[in-house]
């Protein structure tokens, strides 16, 4: 089963973390919560979930992990402001490993500038920030590029983004 790295730190998009992270768990899917420190506890945006960080973006290495997946909310605006966040998800795209982006999820992957040319989706605040990325924007519930990236808009999307996503991870 495979290894999935999810980056985000607190005023993370609740059940845009909750609902997917139970969907690869119940698949036999691992996934590891990465911030800045291993061991804090982040808050969702809606104050409902909080959630134990596994591992410090200084102690780990994208080439152990077999997917990326990234929570939306402001916690991809913070996190895009990191340089090693940046790099940790440029490697993924580069490498053209999956890629599970919701909501606010495709700000970072903006700022990797691992965007242009793809087709993609992302909440209705960022679709400019996406076309001027070179993004085809498309206003979808879920859109998958290349069999690389999976992208939804909002937390109605999730069934349609956790579906294709476990596609992607067979």
């Amino acid at each position: 089963m495979s290894k999935i790295a999810c980056v985000m730190t607190d005023m993370f998009e609740d059940v845009e973390y909750t609902q997917p992270a139970e969907a690869f768990g119940k698949e036999g899917h691992e996934v590891t919560t990465i911030e800045w420190e291993a061991g804090k506890e982040v808050t969702g945006k809606q104050g409902e979930e909080t959630v134990k960080i596994d591992a410090s973006i200084n102690d780990v290495k994208p080439e152990d992990f077999d997917a990326l997946f990234i929570p939306g909310g402001f916690s991809p605006d913070q996190l895009r402001g990191d340089e090693k966040f940046v790099s940790f998800a440029k490697h993924f795209m580069d490498e053209k490993k999956p890629v599970f982006a919701i909501c606010h999820g495709p700000q970072l992957l903006i700022t990797a500038k691992t965007l242009e040319g793809r087709t993609a989706t992302g909440f209705k605040s960022i679709a400019v920030d996406m076309e001027y990325a070179g993004v085809n924007y498309q206003d979808k519930e879920v859109v998958v590029c290349q069999d690389q990236l999976v992208t939804s808009r909002q937390p109605d999307d999730i069934p349609a983004f956790n579906r294709e996503s476990l596609k992607l991870l067979g």
